[in-house]
């Protein structure tokens, strides 16, 4: 499947829809959740075109994927969400639950989580 340069996230990066920022570098850039699933729900985003994690472990440089696993972590020390622990999700593919197909993690915190699956 070819990358879709008109999905959402794609339109956030070019600043076509506004967001709530958290972060942003040359490389990644996260913000809130606009239906938050907890008290604290981040998605970090790496600016390049990525459908999800294989597509972006196949195709991305070195350093786009160690500033984005590093973005990862900054952005959870930003929302204080390292201090009682955190959750990190990506979903992939249609059996995953992906609905933007955008390689994008999760962070959730701010409560008790819960199981992992269900």
């Amino acid at each position: 499947m070819p990358y879709d340069k008109n999905n959402i996230f794609a339109k956030i990066i070019r600043g076509e829809i506004p967001c709530k920022k958290i972060f942003e570098n040359d490389y990644v850039l996260s913000f809130h959740d606009i239906s938050p699933q907890k008290k604290i729900h981040a998605l970090v985003i790496p600016k390049g075109e990525y459908i999800d994690l294989d597509d972006f472990n196949k195709k991305a440089s070195d350093k786009e994927i160690i500033e984005f696993h590093k973005a990862v972590s900054h952005v959870s020390n930003l929302l204080k969400a390292s201090e009682k622990g955190y959750r990190v999700l990506s979903n992939i593919g249609s059996d995953g639950g992906q609905e933007v197909p955008h390689l994008h993690f999760h962070i959730f915190a701010g409560e008790k989580i819960g199981k992992m699956v269900i």
